[in-house]
């Protein structure tokens, strides 16, 4: 099966297109790409030198992918952005491609990033997240699976959020937000854990009562993040999930958000 190329649409003849893929006028492709089955692009998107993008993505107007990283690191080495299946790339939306030479920026699959969206170098999603209207993300974030961003969050470089935390709308953070948790407020704070998306996802309740009592520990207690985590692997009952939240905090570099 063919793919349907506008013959307005500015393709580099070294761009390798899948089969099913329709390519609207005005669209501008470089040399170094690479795009799978059954993509749309939608007129007017710039799809840059460095990209390896999977099947059934949606790229609309206005966007640019791979664009060149905001970093004064950046001296013009060859990097790359990859991209799963199934994205929605909405209006006016940048990601930069990494910065150093064999280095990738990641957008995994099934994402949803809403218009004027920016995810900046190196920074790496998971799947199923959702970016609201305006939201930055700076360079070398890590992000999560299924984790939400209402509309014109900023998160600051080098930082992490956990799987299927919700960040609520205007935040802006420069530390890490755990896994299955709301967050919102200037400055950030724990704002509760996310039981609506985890019932969604089919977690169990008796997992998410477990998952507020670790988070009562780390947030309420009166002790150290270091032995707030001790606290948990001998209170509460052992699972992935609160492996998770253990293994993440434990990990932080940047600090964890405060509690209310």
């Amino acid at each position: 099966m063919s793919s349907e190329i506008s013959p307005r649409a500015e393709i580099s003849p070294k761009a390798k297109i899948g089969d099913g893929c329709k390519i609207f006028p005005f669209v501008y492709i470089e040399d170094d790409v690479v795009i799978g089955d059954n993509c749309i692009i939608f007129p007017f998107v710039s799809i840059l030198n460095g990209t390896r993008m999977g099947n059934g993505n949606k790229i609309h107007q206005g966007s640019v992918l791979s664009a060149l990283p905001q970093d004064f690191n950046f001296v013009g080495e060859k990097s790359e952005l990859v991209m799963g299946d199934n994205n929605i790339i909405r209006e006016n939306v940048v990601i930069n491609r990494a910065t150093h030479r064999g280095c990738k920026t990641v957008i995994g699959s099934n994402n949803f990033l809403m218009e004027g969206a920016h995810i900046s170098h190196d920074t790496v999603i998971g799947d199923h997240c959702v970016f609201g209207y305006g939201t930055k993300i700076a360079g070398d974030c890590e992000i999560g699976n299924g984790a939400i961003f209402s509309s014109s969050v900023v998160e600051n470089a080098k930082t992490r959020v956990g799987e299927y935390a919700m960040i609520q709308a205007g935040t802006t953070f420069s530390k890490d937000v755990p896994p299955y948790i709301i967050a919102g407020g200037a400055p950030v704070e724990y704002h509760g854990v996310n039981t609506t998306i985890g019932r969604s996802r089919g977690v169990d309740e008796k997992i998410l009562k477990h998952i507020a009592n670790a988070y009562r520990l780390l947030f309420h207690g009166q002790t150290s993040v270091f032995d707030a985590c001790i606290q948990i692997d001998q209170q509460v009952p052992d699972s992935r999930e609160i492996r998770n939240i253990v293994n993440f905090v434990r990990g932080t570099k940047e600090g964890i958000i405060s509690k209310l």
